[in-house]
C-alpha cells in the first residue's frame, strides 16, 4: 500500500510539472519571441565631425641669398625663435667691401682735397678778376690822355672778360664740390649703394617666427636666389584637415572644435573652424578645412598629426535612437521607419530624422522618451516581425558613440 501511494504522488507531481510547462509555453506563445531592442532616450545631444589633419603655419618664409659669397657664420638652428632684424647668416663679400672702401675714399677725397682746392681756385680767380679790372681802369685813363695805344686798352678789356669767365668756371666747380652739392651727393649715393650691397652679405630675418629648416652651413658657397633657411611666420596657429565631402553641408565657419595631438594625447586644446575650401579634391573626394587654435598651445610643432572633433550641431533636448533601429534611413533623406513596441505588439512607425551620425540619430517626430524600438539591424530581413505581432523586448546597451561632455549624447561622423 505504501509503495502504491508513493507512486501516485510522483505521478501527480509529474503531471503538475508537465501542466506548468504547458502553461508557461502557452504564455510565452501569447507574449511572443524575445527580440533585441532599445529604449528611446532624451537629453542634450552634440553632433561632431571627426577628422585627422596636421598642424600648418599660415605662411612659410623662405630666406634666400641676394649675392654670391662664402658663408662665414650661421647663427641660428632649427627651432630657434627670431625677430625682424636678427642676423641669420653672414657671407664673405670681398669685392663688395672693396667697392665700399673705394666709395668712402672718394667721398673723403672730395671733402678733404677737391673741395678746398676748388675754393682756393675760386678765390684766385676772383683776385685775378679784380687785378684785371684795375689794369683796365688804369689803361683807359692813360688812353684818354693818349699815353697808351688803343690796342693796349682793348687787350686789358679782353683780360677782364677772360678773368670773369674764369671766376664763373671756378664758382661752378666750387658749387658742385660744396657741402650738399652735386658731386658730394653723387659720392654719397655711390657709398650708400656700396654699403647697401655689402649689407646684403648679412642675411637678416624680416619676420618674427620659428626657424623650420636650414639649408646652409659655415663654409658653403651660396648663389643669388638660393634658399638658406625657412621660417614659420608668427600668426594664429592652424590645423589643416581633409573631410569627406559628404559632411560639407554640416560645416560652417566659427564652429568650435576640440583637438588632440598624437604626441600629447593628454593635452586637448580648443580650435575654431576658420576657412572651408571652395573646391573639392576630385581625387580624394574631400574638402580642406582650416582650424585656428590658441597660440597658448605652444607644445604643437609644424606638421604634427592632430585629431579634430568639430561640433557641427547641438540640441539641448533630443530623442536619440541607435542607427540599427532605423529602417530605410538613406543618406540623402530625413525619413526612416522604426519598429516600435507598445503593449507587447509591434508597430511600424515612420519618423523624421534630425542630427545624424555613425552610431546614433536624432528623431524629431513620432517617438517620445521611454518608447521601445527593436534593433531591426540585428534581424534578418525575412525575420522582421509584421505589424501587430506580439514580441518581448530584450533591452540592449546603447552603442559606444565616443567621448562627449557629461550629460550629452554625442553623434560622431568620421
Amino acid at each position: 500500500m505504501g509503495n502504491r501511494s508513493g507512486r501516485r504522488k510522483w505521478a501527480w507531481r509529474a503531471a503538475a510539472a508537465a501542466g506548468l510547462l504547458v502553461l508557461l509555453w502557452g504564455v510565452s506563445r501569447l507574449r511572443g519571441p524575445a527580440l533585441p531592442g532599445y529604449e528611446v532616450a532624451a537629453g542634450p545631444m552634440v553632433q561632431s565631425v571627426v577628422a585627422t589633419g596636421r598642424v600648418a603655419s599660415l605662411s612659410r618664409v623662405q630666406v634666400g641669398a641676394e649675392i654670391a659669397g662664402l658663408v662665414l657664420e650661421r647663427r641660428v638652428m632649427d627651432g630657434d625663435r627670431v625677430q625682424p632684424g636678427d642676423v641669420l647668416v653672414v657671407l664673405r663679400a670681398r669685392d663688395l667691401e672693396a667697392q665700399r672702401d673705394e666709395a668712402r675714399a672718394a667721398l673723403a677725397a672730395l671733402r678733404d682735397s677737391e673741395r678746398p682746392d676748388a675754393e682756393a681756385r675760386l678765390r684766385q680767380a676772383r683776385a685775378d678778376l679784380a687785378q684785371a679790372e684795375r689794369e683796365l681802369a688804369r689803361r683807359r685813363e692813360l688812353g684818354q690822355r693818349q699815353l697808351v695805344a688803343r690796342e693796349s686798352v682793348e687787350q686789358a678789356e679782353q683780360a677782364v672778360v677772360a678773368a670773369r669767365a674764369a671766376v664763373e668756371q671756378a664758382q661752378v666747380a666750387a658749387r658742385a664740390l660744396a657741402a650738399g652739392g652735386a658731386r658730394e651727393a653723387q659720392a654719397l649715393e655711390r657709398l650708400r649703394a656700396a654699403e647697401a650691397a655689402l649689407e646684403r652679405a648679412v642675411v637678416r630675418a624680416t619676420v618674427a617666427g620659428t626657424v623650420l629648416t636650414r639649408g646652409v652651413e659655415t663654409g658653403d658657397t651660396v648663389t643669388p636666389g638660393q634658399v638658406l633657411l625657412e621660417i614659420a611666420r608668427d600668426a594664429p596657429g592652424e590645423i589643416l584637415v581633409a573631410l569627406d565631402e559628404k559632411n560639407l553641408s554640416l560645416l560652417a565657419p566659427g564652429q568650435e572644435a576640440t583637438c588632440i595631438a598624437d604626441a600629447w594625447p593628454g593635452r586637448p586644446f580648443p580650435a575654431t573652424v576658420h576657412h572651408i575650401a571652395p573646391a573639392i579634391d576630385p581625387a580624394r573626394g574631400t574638402v580642406d578645412v582650416r582650424l585656428r587654435y590658441d597660440p597658448q598651445a605652444d607644445f604643437l610643432r609644424e606638421d604634427m598629426t592632430v585629431t579634430a572633433t568639430i561640433r557641427t550641431g547641438r540640441r539641448e533636448r533630443a530623442l536619440v535612437v541607435p542607427n540599427d533601429a532605423l529602417l530605410g534611413a538613406d543618406a540623402g533623406s530625413d525619413r526612416a521607419q522604426v519598429l516600435r513596441v507598445r503593449d507587447g505588439r509591434v508597430q511600424r512607425v515612420p519618423v523624421r530624422l534630425g542630427l545624424r551620425g555613425l552610431a546614433a540619430t536624432e528623431v524629431v517626430e513620432s517617438l517620445q522618451a521611454g518608447d521601445r524600438v527593436l534593433a531591426a539591424g540585428a534581424l534578418a530581413a525575412d525575420a522582421l516581425p509584421e505589424d501587430g505581432t506580439r514580441v518581448r523586448v530584450t533591452r540592449q546597451p546603447a552603442p559606444d558613440t565616443g567621448n562627449a561632455t557629461a550629460g550629452e549624447l554625442p553623434v560622431r561622423l568620421d
